[in-house]
């Protein structure tokens, strides 16, 4: 990278929204750190028990667990990161337009733009790797302490720690290429107005993309079946509905305006008539490109979750089928302390997700200034602009938790049912068919819920506390 553009890439760090850019792809690389470091101790764990000693089973499905979790981790943190990119861009417009007008080419704005983002995923890269090291080889160190495991050694700094880190970098390096497509639709005449966001013309005008995500969620759909019906006859089922929901899924980000609006107007319904509610609920509708960026990654987050849940849930429910209508109470306990691990595991993601969340509403008020402070020249008070920002975002999670839980109890009940409908729980029994419904366990999606406020309330103490700063006057004259 020249010198001057890793100068200017190093300066423009200090724009609001990239700090949390940076956070994002340090969580993912230091997540992808600790895993393989506790995957290498159990495996170690293993090897030193002479009841065990060298399973090869036990090792694949380790790497397994392994690579699903930091893939779906590094996954998350593209979407997020590309949607963030996209935010960033859209309140740009006016300064790449001038650019733009003096000569500057699209390409080498999008250059800039995709070296930034190379510069944030080297950094976060970087501080998850040493974080995530120095996390593990602190655990590893408690646990063999308090375990007493003397006999297990494990040198926790590899080479293979630095897997993790690159893939988070180019991820990121290529989700800022992505989301800064937009520059390349960025006019000079555009230099005389402020951030502009897709209106809902634009975006229904947009049919390659809008035809691709239908593809992708059609054929996704369809191997999701196929995953499960092939699962009543090879746990192999598990491969096709993995594909399949892979794809289902980016088909659903990839078309979020398409999806996500109707939602938003069925939620905003239940806001009320007052002023600040309609206009809460206007503000999501009229540009759903913005609304549907903040909503994916909260969709996302609550799908991981509760797809785990319910799978977990389902899980138990075939093999009480498959042992005749009593589940064991040793495989039931299994079953039950892997979940929590899960439970925890997954968690990472939909934090990730939670601070995109965070980070694209502080973006969105600040990009706004001029229509909240119109807001405040047309009369509405610091509280009543707080209660629009604050409704905003209700909208928005309310919108996301109820799509997410949807997606999370098909995607959870298919994996589960596509793994075990054809295993039976004695391993010297025929294969049989079993069937079930989706079991949706209760207080797993109690939490998810009040996580889901949680997160609502905590996303909108810094867009509040800016908003009700808009100055009328400075805002309008920007």
């Amino acid at each position: 990278m020249p010198r001057g553009a890793a100068s200017l890439s190093l300066g423009s760090l200090r724009e609001r929204g990239m700090g949390a850019s940076v956070l994002v792809a340090a969580l993912s690389s230091a997540f992808g750190v600790v895993l393989i470091s506790a995957t290498g101790f159990i495996g170690a764990m293993l090897r030193a028990d002479p009841y065990v000693g060298d399973s090869g089973t036990l090792a694949f499905v380790l790497s397994f667990l392994t690579t699903l979790l930091v893939g779906v981790a590094v996954y998350v943190a593209a979407i997020v990161t590309a949607n963030t990119f996209s935010t960033v861009v859209a309140g740009r417009t006016r300064r790449i337009a001038l650019l733009r007008l003096i000569g500057a080419s699209a390409r080498s704005q999008r250059r800039e733009v995709a070296q930034q983002g190379l510069v944030v995923g080297v950094i976060g890269a970087f501080v998850g790797l040493v974080a995530g090291t120095l996390l593990s080889a602190a655990g590893v160190a408690i646990l063999t302490a308090v375990l007493g495991l003397d006999g297990v050694s494990y040198s926790v700094v590899q080479a293979s720690l630095l897997l993790p880190a690159v893939i988070v970098a180019l991820t990121t390096w290529t989700a800022a290429w992505a989301g800064s497509r937009r520059v390349l639709a960025v006019t000079p005449l555009q230099a005389l107005g402020g951030s502009v966001e897709a209106s809902r013309e634009t975006v229904a005008r947009r049919s390659g993309r809008n035809i691709t995500a239908l593809v992708l969620f059609i054929v996704g759909g369809a191997l999701l079946a196929l995953g499960i019906l092939a699962g009543l006859v090879t746990p192999l089922g598990v491969m096709i509905a993995f594909v399949g929901g892979i794809l289902s899924f980016t088909g659903l980000a990839l078309g979020a305006t398409l999806v996500m609006p109707p939602v938003l107007r069925l939620v905003g319904r239940w806001f009320g008539s007052s002023a600040t509610a309609r206009l809460a609920a206007e503000n999501a509708l009229r540009y759903p490109e913005r609304s549907s960026r903040m909503a994916i990654g909260v969709v996302m987050g609550v799908t991981l979750v509760t797809m785990f849940a319910v799978a977990l849930e389902t899980v138990k429910a075939v093999l009480t089928v498959s042992a005749g209508g009593e589940l064991p109470d040793e495989i039931g306990t299994v079953i039950d302390s892997f979940a929590a691990i899960m439970m925890g595991l997954v968690g990472v993601s939909a934090v990730i997700a939670a601070v995109g969340l965070v980070n694209l509403l502080t973006l969105g008020v600040v990009q706004r200034r001029r229509e909240l402070g119109l807001l405040r020249a047309l009369g509405l008070s610091n509280a009543q602009v707080r209660r629009v920002v604050l409704l905003e975002a209700a909208h928005l999670t309310i919108a996301a938790l109820i799509t997410g839980l949807v997606l999370g109890v098909v995607y959870g009940w298919a994996g589960a049912q596509s793994l075990l409908g054809s295993v039976p729980i004695d391993p010297e029994a025929p294969r049989v068919m079993n069937f079930v419904a989706p079991a949706v366990p209760f207080w797993p999606v109690v939490v998810i819920i009040a996580a889901t406020a949680l997160l609502t309330l905590v996303a909108t103490v810094v867009p509040t506390r800016l908003a009700t700063r808009v100055a009328p006057v400075e805002a309008l004259a920007e």
